[in-house]
């Protein structure tokens, strides 16, 4: 079995990443079950919090250590008050937060089952991300690595392309959105992480190795990876040519809204210090899978020393894979 060290900061301050993309104001309840039809759901728990895929990972990031910024549009109404307040009593610099005027604030309910799952019902004005701030490769030269989301195109965009022009690391969140959107984000990122749904949808199969191969031939740039839940992760080795595959922690799933979210946020801290990939892969699974044993969204996220914990107890199986096996 291969040894791995601890995740470790690096000397020096802490490491800066940059979050792009979506905040909202969620309702979490939890359930024994999820609906399937008309009727009344009784929740036994709920909670009010901010989060959303860049704000999750974001949150991820300063739970680790990190020094994270969040870049995204709230409207000028109560809820974007609450998010903006919620994320920066968490640690996030919201500084460079838009305030949209006339713009409703992103909100959703999320319904949280026995078995992790969820129901979610999300409301987005369009009217947030009306105009695009510019986006200059002097203050992206102040981050070690930004991530961005699909929520935001235009700016996630711009951002791409100042972090290349930067040589800093541009790392995409490949999550299912709109026709033509990944497909104008990925050529200006350094990194795209799928996740399975997206990955399988924009490659036209689903046995994921060929997922991954197809993905890397139409993105031969970046480096090219898929989450796949319980299935672990795959991702394409630039050194061998092929495509490796790391098992998934095992857990018993409790809420696995975010998980990919703070996957992608210690993913980027990991390439923001300078961590080889396998490792980064073995982080980032594994920080996905503790906050996944935890009701509440983002807030599962684990601090380094609990990650590091749950690191050296992983008896990981990382193995160059010719086809997926379930």
């Amino acid at each position: 079995m291969t040894t791995f060290s601890a995740f470790d900061p690096p000397a020096g301050p802490a490491r800066r990443v940059l979050c792009v993309g979506a905040a909202v104001l969620d309702t979490l309840f939890r359930v024994h079950s999820l609906p399937t039809g008309q009727g009344k759901v009784l929740p036994y728990d709920m909670l009010h919090i901010a989060e959303g895929m860049a704000s999750s990972a974001a949150f991820a990031v300063a739970r680790l250590g990190g020094h994270a910024s969040l870049w995204g549009a709230v409207g000028d109404d109560d809820a974007g008050e609450h998010i903006i307040a919620d994320l920066g009593n968490s640690g996030i610099d919201v500084s460079g937060m838009t305030r949209a005027e006339g713009a409703r604030s992103a909100v959703s309910t999320i319904l949280v089952d026995d078995d992790g799952e969820r129901l979610i019902v999300p409301f987005y004005d369009r009217r947030l991300h009306d105009s695009v701030k510019p986006v200059t490769t002097e203050e992206i030269s102040d981050f070690d690595a930004v991530l961005v989301d699909v929520r935001w195109p235009e700016l996630a965009l711009q951002t791409l392309i100042a972090a290349h022009d930067a040589g800093k690391p541009g790392i995409l969140d490949g999550d299912v959105v709109g026709d033509g959107v990944i497909e104008r984000l990925a050529p200006a990122a350094s990194h795209i992480v799928f996740s399975q749904p997206a990955a399988e949808r924009l490659a036209g199969a689903t046995d994921l190795v060929e997922v991954v191969h197809l993905l890397k031939q139409r993105f031969p740039h970046a480096f090219i990876s898929v989450t796949a839940g319980e299935h672990g992760c795959l991702w394409y080795d630039d050194a061998t040519g092929l495509v490796r595959h790391l098992s998934a922690p095992r857990i018993k799933a409790v809420d696995t809204l975010a998980a990919g979210d703070i996957f992608h946020g210690t993913f980027a801290l990991a390439i923001a210090e300078g961590m080889e990939i396998e490792q980064t892969m073995r982080c980032s699974s594994m920080a996905a899978a503790l906050k996944c044993q935890m009701f509440g969204g983002r807030i599962g996220a684990p601090s380094r020393a609990q990650l590091n914990e749950a690191l050296r107890k992983w008896d990981a199986v990382s193995s160059n894979r010719s086809q997926w096996q379930d």
